[in-house]
Order: C-alpha cells, then sequence, then structure tokens
C-alpha cells in the first residue's frame, strides 16, 4: 500500500542490503549473486512508496526495502535506466493524472518466471517483471496493469543495449504469464479488459501520455 499524504522524505545513506531475519537464509539469493557481473539489486516495491506514516514507521520501511526479499537481479542498465524512465515513474505518473481517493494506491509487483529463464550462478533470471496499481477514484474501483520485458543477453558482454520496453496490458495477461489468480472485482475495474490489443499488435509505452488512466 502507499499513502501519498503520508510519505516522508528520507535519505537511503548508510543503508545496505541485506538477509531478511523472517526468512531462513537459505532461501534467500544475497550479494553472492551480485559481485563481479552487471547485474543490478532491483527493488520490487520501490523504497521511495513505502516509507509513510509516523515518522518510525518510516524509517523501519526504509531499511526493511533493503531486504534482498524486495531485491531481484537485473541487468545494471535496467535498473539505472528505469529510475529515470516510465517503469520507476508509474506511480507518479499515477498521482499525476488522476485524482485519487484519500491519496491511497496498493502496489504489487513482481518478476515473470519462464522455463526457458537464463540460470546464472544457481539462480533464474526474469526476463520480464509485472505491475498492478489499484486504486479508487470517485468511489470506484480501478486497477491498471503493466509489463517490462528485460533483454538478458547482455550479461557477459560489455556491449549496452536496449534492454526493456513498458507495456500496459489486461490483468487477465498477467494472470496467465505468472499463474498468479487476481479477484473478479480487480478485472472488473481493469481498463485493460476488452480494450488493450494482444500481445502481437501491442505497442510498448513511450511517454505517461500513453498510459489509459
Amino acid at each position: 500500500m502507499l499513502e501519498g499524504g503520508a510519505l516522508k522524505r528520507l535519505s537511503r545513506a548508510n543503508l545496505s542490503f541485506s538477509a531478511d531475519p523472517r526468512i531462513p537464509f537459505r532461501a534467500q539469493v544475497g550479494n553472492e549473486l551480485y559481485v563481479r557481473n552487471s547485474l543490478d539489486r532491483g527493488h520490487l516495491a520501490r523504497r521511495a512508496d513505502l516509507t509513510w506514516g509516523d515518522i518510525e514507521q518510516a524509517q523501519q520501511a526504509n531499511r526493511d526495502s533493503f531486504f534482498y526479499t524486495n531485491i531481484a537481479p537485473q541487468m545494471d542498465d535496467f535498473n539505472q535506466s528505469s529510475r529515470r524512465g516510465l517503469w520507476g515513474r508509474l506511480e507518479d505518473a499515477l498521482y499525476e493524472d488522476v485524482n485519487v481517493d484519500e491519496l491511497k494506491v496498493s502496489v504489487m509487483a513482481g518478476p515473470v518466471f519462464r522455463e526457458d529463464d537464463q540460470v546464472f550462478r544457481g539462480v533464474a533470471l526474469a526476463r520480464e517483471y509485472w505491475k498492478v496499481l489499484a486504486f479508487c477514484q470517485d468511489g470506484e474501483l480501478s486497477v491498471r496493469s503493466f509489463l517490462l520485458s528485460q533483454n538478458l543477453d547482455s550479461l557477459e558482454s560489455v556491449i549496452a543495449l536496449d534492454e526493456f520496453r513498458v507495456y500496459q496490458v489486461a490483468l487477465r495477461e498477467l494472470e496467465q504469464r505468472t499463474g498468479l489468480e487476481f479477484s473478479e472485482r480487480m478485472h472488473r475495474a481493469d481498463v485493460g479488459e476488452g480494450i488493450l490489443a494482444g500481445a502481437r499488435s501491442r505497442r510498448a509505452l513511450n511517454h505517461v501520455r500513453d498510459i489509459r488512466w
């Protein structure tokens, strides 16, 4: 959950990535995956989205965002570009273009795993990531779904590639790709149902103004 009206601007100085103490370390991927290669530690839930509530809650969330359970391996160019690009601005763009009730947004995100994912140091590297934004506008639930595709072919190369595209998709497509199930209420609130084109004819989002809010 993101509560825009209660966000605190906190520094990431002196924060470091660490294992989540709530989960056995053998079930987590630590720093051993990221040394001496082009992989970055990518936040699944944006740090800036988590630092809300009273100051103590915000500070705790700031620290917790660096647990490896919130980190996914991503190409360094991908991760750095996403902070400047559309993928990292989806939540901000929502607040800029939509009158969100009580400034509250539920953000769900994660990797899309496939059978042919590249395995590096024993870890499958997802080529795609998904994100769902759920919010109320004028008392009505609205849902928007997005997919980011990543090119991992340059893992052992120093050549910079154009490594990702952002697409707005239907919630049902995310279910098909991920195996997850979303409620029928969310499906009814999804602008993508019956509107967005199929994968073969779909175009990537190039600007915030391309998003169907």
